[in-house]
């Protein structure tokens, strides 16, 4: 195949390697483990940041690596190098020895059931540096002669092309190459002494063709000075407890944070996350149905294997309001007498793997947005988030809204500003009161932080009506 030709270029031939002796290295550093694998990787990205009006900062970075990992039991012990030789790779083996035997564990892992979830093109390699420079200042340009409010933009490129390869201790090599780019766009407006913020993002396993072209730009920056203009004439919060609609795509990180962290195996082997016991009992109300899908064409969070070399899968964790599923990774998954989901997941070679989302997503119901919106006496439509704050054994959670409007007598009525959902995520889950036709994910630009390690995730989910959900508001 022509990957792993272009993989066994880049890790084999490139650094001197010879696989047959990496193979036997790796085979003897595991033969007396429960579990492990060489995980190598080539990445090279870049960023490039332009405010007002000039080219802030580009950085461009090439890191190449390995890490050796050794299981038994829960224990574990990792090794990793920026210097990919069999010399290394002996030293890192030696570091397993403390590891003593009991029993082993292996997954059969088939390179032709692989999907292909994207292409592989580099594209830090499609474009010149010229023509990416130009269109950010082509989206600045643009933004200041669309309204005389623009004080300032911010917009940033990024890229990255990342090349995989893991071998197990039966000898099985298995590998991928992932693309992945964003842009970002933020403008800043400012009127009567007023000054507010609006930003948008897109992204995906793509080149960056898609998201330079100038319809598309042109939609992304519209879309961020909306939200600008829309927060400019905001007013303050309500507070109190009160009927929440949120909308349909990016507020699903409300889902990802709260409940899906929750869902990880590892927190539940430990008995740590309010999720724990709960296998094949309700935890949510009748209609919520969440999965998490790593194999969704081009989408950020996807991934064609795991970083530990499993397949990517489409996982039911929720369904009709029954908790049938938890993200698990390799050892997790031995532990709690389960199979592997596809989530085991890690940032570098410097780092170990870990059960981890990919793109985490709740289902279509069958009511109209304007149909959930008209049920509502009084509440808050939540539209976009920023940042939040969540705690994995209890669920609890705080989270901001970056665009939200009052509902009253069943209308959407005037913008608010420094509204935040307070609540916790199993609860949360229960006061599901209708469910949008109308899924969407997000426009590509999750990233998940777990134990100091950020991996890119997707996010989505229909308008979603909760009933008695606390709002932390500003009105007085």
């Amino acid at each position: 195949m022509k990957n792993d030709s272009l993989l066994d270029d880049i890790f084999f031939r490139r650094n001197g390697l010879d696989e047959s002796r990496v193979k036997a290295l790796v085979a003897g550093s595991l033969s007396s483990l429960d579990d492990g694998e060489l995980y190598m990787e080539f990445c090279q990205s870049e960023h490039l940041a332009f405010d007002d009006g000039h080219l802030k900062n580009a950085n461009f970075d090439t890191a190449q690596g390995f890490g050796l990992r050794g299981v038994l039991g829960e224990a574990s012990a990792f090794a990793h190098s920026s210097d990919i030789t069999e010399e290394s790779i002996k030293r890192a083996g030696k570091t397993l020895s403390s590891l003593k035997s009991s029993g082993s564990y292996s997954i059969n892992l088939d390179e032709n059931k692989r999907p292909k979830l994207y292409g592989t093109l580099n594209p830090l390699d499609e474009v010149a540096f010229e023509k990416k420079l130009a269109l950010l200042s082509n989206i600045d340009s643009y933004l200041r002669g669309k309204d005389p409010r623009v004080k300032q933009v911010s917009v940033s490129l990024s890229g990255e092309w990342q090349a995989i390869q893991i071998i197990r201790g039966n000898g099985v090599k298995i590998g991928d190459i992932r693309p992945l780019v964003r842009l970002n766009i933020s403008v800043v407006v400012e009127h009567n002494d007023r000054m507010e913020r609006g930003s948008y993002g897109t992204g995906g396993r793509t080149a960056y063709a898609e998201y330079i072209a100038e319809a598309n730009w042109r939609k992304s920056a519209d879309e961020a000075l909306r939200q600008a203009l829309v927060n400019l004439d905001s007013v303050p919060a309500p507070a109190g407890e009160m009927d929440v609609v949120l909308g349909p795509g990016w507020p699903g990180v409300l889902l990802h944070e709260a409940i899906g962290h929750g869902l990880e195996g590892d927190f539940n082997r430990k008995k740590t996350s309010a999720f724990s016991n709960l296998m094949g009992e309700r935890v949510a109300a009748k209609g919520v149905t969440i999965y998490d899908d790593g194999t969704m064409q081009d989408r950020r969070g996807s991934i064609n294997i795991d970083d530990e070399g499993t397949p990517s899968q489409k996982n039911c964790l929720i369904e009709d309001g029954i908790l049938v599923g938890y993200i698990q990774d390799r050892l997790n998954a031995r532990l709690m007498n389960a199979k592997p989901t596809g989530n085991g997941r890690r940032e570098s070679y410097e780092h170990q793997p870990m059960p981890r989302m990919t793109n985490t997503y709740m289902v279509s119901g069958d009511k109209s947005p304007e149909e959930i919106i008209k049920s509502v006496k009084k509440g808050i439509y939540a539209v976009n988030f920023g940042g939040g704050q969540v705690d994995i054994t209890s669920g609890k959670f705080v989270f901001s809204a970056s665009e939200a409007y009052k509902i009253e007598n069943g209308k959407v009525g005037a913008a608010v500003k420094g509204a935040t959902l307070i609540g916790n995520g199993p609860d949360v889950l229960t006061k599901v009161k209708m469910i949008g036709n109308d899924m969407a994910l997000d426009p590509g630009i999750g990233t998940c932080g777990k134990d100091r390690q950020s991996v890119p995730v997707g996010v989505g989910q229909p308008t979603m009506l909760i009933g008695g959900l606390t709002v932390g508001g500003t009105e007085v």
